[in-house]
């Protein structure tokens, strides 16, 4: 491990070109938090269906809608169901997980041989998507049915995936149908911290932009006091 003492800033610092992947990959989930959890659902040209969670995951643009799955491969770099689904159907659902589905979707994390009816061993009721061949999850405050957009292949293992939203689904009570606001206490949505740790949402503050000309007339204000 390449790891340098900074005691002049009492830091500690890492070398991230000499550390190992696995290395990497701690001090990346441990840092870059909270990231959102996609319980993505996808089908394969036979229609059967797979789910599998993925906290490598977000929102990138708007015009486009864009948004990103990060999918690592197998050990033995073949695709995982998620990946060749997506190859092979070119769509895919990204749904939503509250903190009442946690449990549900950490399920279906499981190593279920391919194959497998995740949605029905986790409780989940499958819907009919609308403009794509994946089902979204009822139980699943929001639902996002993409196209795949552009995959970028990153060496042999891992791909992230960007998907273009084309339709989506809420349940009534989470979204303002006039303002188009999310409640995010009605969505109530969990994200992955490090390692098995996850967290909620419930604890929220508002913070405001500040215009150029409110935190100038503040900073006069404070060095005049």
């Amino acid at each position: 491990m390449s790891l340098h003492r900074e005691p002049e800033t009492d830091s500690v610092a890492f070398d991230f070109r000499a550390l190992g992947e696995r290395e990497r990959y701690k001090l990346m989930i441990g840092t870059i938090v909270p990231r959102p959890i996609a319980l993505v659902t996808t089908v394969d040209p036979q229609g059967r269906v797979n789910a599998a969670p993925f906290s490598f995951f977000n929102c990138l643009s708007a015009d486009p809608p864009i948004l990103a799955l990060g999918v690592e491969n197998h050990a033995d770099m073949s695709f995982k169901d998620t990946a060749l689904n997506i190859r092979l159907t070119e769509v895919f659902t990204v749904n939503i997980v509250s903190h009442a589905i946690a449990e549900s979707m950490h399920l279906c994390a499981a190593d279920f041989p391919p194959g497998a009816d995740e949605l029905s061993a986790a409780g989940f009721t499958p819907v009919p998507g609308v403009k794509v061949a994946s089902p979204w999850i009822k139980e699943a405050p929001a639902a996002l049915e993409c196209r795949r957009h552009l995959t970028l292949e990153l060496g042999r293992s891992r791909q992230i995936i960007l998907g273009e939203i084309v339709y989506a689904h809420y349940r009534s009570d989470v979204v303002d149908t006039e303002r188009l606001r999310i409640d995010p206490a009605r969505l109530d949505a969990i994200a992955r911290l490090g390692g098995s740790v996850c967290s909620t949402i419930r604890d929220r503050f508002e913070m405001p932009t500040p215009s150029f000309a409110e935190w100038s007339t503040r900073s006069r204000s404070e060095k005049v006091g």
